[in-house]
């Protein structure tokens, strides 16, 4: 068996499932019934936040403007306009100072209430014991200043319960709760969930347990949460539902055990946390996070989440849009050249693994005489392939076959950027994928991309050996562990250039 050579500790470690990441496994009927359930779409807290502290930002900025416009004499702005947004962006760093802006604050009164409302009176403060040392009094209105301070407290007093509204609505159906199991049993599991009873229950949904161990230590039920099934079953529990957060109850002395349930969890495009609860051992604030008020330290984070997930979703759809306007020329002219070349479809649609696991139809260019199809990829292209027709040997070669997957994109299907998704009975030397190369299920913890890291440094095209399919999950697995828009970008930059220099492999 061949191993990946990761960058990280946990790339070490990787399951052997089989294809569509066990998908074949039998659940229990409380998992089942889970899965079968309707679930809220859940919204991210950390874009609710975002958005809460540029919506209040912008408010408080009008106002503070309109009261200008509408009282001072017209023709001042040099001095009203920076000093306004100077004093929002004050006001905004003494918020979060003041732990204004977080989902558990946004849902009292008093406590958010009484810090805002300190903030503001402090920014004011700040702003008249400027303009006082600045000598600056002439230049601006005392009435101007009372009133957005006055109009300021009001607004913000309207806006936060406004918003404590809405976010207590979320609440109520579950859509801020992050939908959570646990992995453990017993009496161990059952003080953690007693916790998070008693300190996370408005911020975690949970679902059930996992644990391997069948005898008496492991019960049907802890604390009236089901026990759904053993680790294994997790890997296909989550892909056919939504999963946010696993938190292991185990204690950092079962060291083999962690790092067994590790093993096979990694795979997943979830967050892990390790109960400290059960630890001996005392470290300092900063070596934990918090579920809560429950003690947890990181294992494994979601690869992009939150803002990145909108971040990365806003450039696909403008990648994707500007690509479709300025290559539906050669798209046109290639669908010509392949009609009027051989007979059958012009597209060819292929399933293959996505984000998760989750099957997905890819659109590709017919660049095979349609009696010849391959439609499960059982056996790879290879150079002067006779099944390849002369307009297909050309579009391979320059991947023009892969620009209808810009309609995957389009659909949520595909990102433009991504590891490449492979069919499903792809093999390399005889082996299929998932059975070559340990870690294999990792790299579909994001979606699924037209081009990628591994793509653009010459990793396309045949993969006919070993060697060669391990270099594309290396380059796969680095690409989620080091992602970000820039580098999303370069690729993007450098996918032209590889089709040029790097394509020894295409064909």
């Amino acid at each position: 068996m061949y191993r990946v050579d990761p960058k990280q500790a946990l790339l070490e470690h990787a399951n052997k499932q089989k294809a569509a990441g066990n998908a074949d496994r039998e659940l229990s009927p409380q998992a089942e019934a889970i899965i079968a359930a309707p679930a809220e779409r859940i919204i991210s807290g950390a874009v609710v936040v975002g958005v809460a502290q540029v919506v209040e930002a912008l408010l408080l900025a009008t106002l503070g403007y309109g009261i200008y416009a509408f009282y001072v004499e017209l023709g001042q702005p040099t001095f009203y306009v920076p000093v306004i947004l100077a004093s929002c962006l004050l006001a905004n760093v003494l918020f979060n100072a003041a732990r204004a802006h977080r989902i558990t604050a946004y849902r009292t009164i008093f406590n958010q209430l009484s810090r805002v409302l300190g903030g503001w009176t402090l920014v004011m403060v700040v702003l008249a014991v400027g303009i006082f040392f600045f000598k600056a009094s002439d230049l601006f209105s005392r009435v101007w200043l009372a009133g957005w301070f006055v109009g300021g407290a009001v607004l913000l007093i309207g806006y936060r319960m406004g918003l404590r509204a809405m976010v207590m609505r979320w609440t109520q159906q579950g859509r801020l709760r992050r939908r959570t199991v646990i992995v453990g049993g017993g009496s161990d599991a059952e003080t953690l969930i007693d916790q998070v009873r008693a300190s996370a229950s408005n911020d975690i949904s949970l679902l059930g347990l996992f644990d391997d161990r069948i005898d008496n230590r492991s019960p049907e039920s802890v604390a009236g949460v089901p026990k759904l099934g053993k680790v294994v079953d997790l890997i296909e529990f989550a892909r056919r539902t939504s999963v946010d957060l696993v938190i292991v109850s185990m204690p950092l002395s079962a060291e083999k055990r962690v790092l067994d349930m590790l093993t096979q969890l990694w795979v997943l495009p979830v967050d892990i946390r390790l109960s400290a609860h059960m630890s001996k051992l005392k470290f300092t604030n900063k070596a934990y996070s918090y579920v809560g008020d429950i003690a947890v330290f990181d294992m494994a984070d979601r690869p992009i989440s939150d803002w990145n997930l909108v971040f990365k979703w806003v450039f696909d759809k403008l990648v994707a849009i500007t690509a479709l306007a300025l290559l539906s020329p050669v798209m046109i002219v290639t669908a010509i050249a392949i009609k009027l070349e051989s007979k059958g479809p012009v597209f060819f649609r292929q399933k293959r693994h996505g984000f998760n696991n989750e099957l997905i139809s890819i659109y590709k260019f017919r660049s095979m005489r349609d009696d010849m199809a391959d439609l499960t990829a059982s056996q790879q292209v290879t150079r002067n392939d006779a099944r390849v027709t002369r307009v297909g040997k050309f579009i391979r070669k320059t991947s023009i076959d892969e620009l209808p997957q810009l309609f995957n994109v389009l659909k949520g299907e595909l990102s433009i950027v991504g590891p490449r998704p492979h069919a499903l009975q792809a093999k390399a030397d005889n082996q299929l994928y998932y059975e070559a190369v340990e870690g294999y299920f990792a790299r579909h913890r994001v979606k699924p991309g037209m081009t990628g890291w591994a793509q653009i440094n010459g990793w396309r095209g045949e993969t006919d050996t070993i060697d060669k399919i391990m270099q594309r999950v290396n380059h796969d697995l680095y690409y989620i562990e080091h992602w970000s828009i820039l580098f999303d970008l370069y690729i993007v930059l450098m996918t032209p250039v590889s089709l040029v220099s790097k394509n020894e492999n295409a064909y």
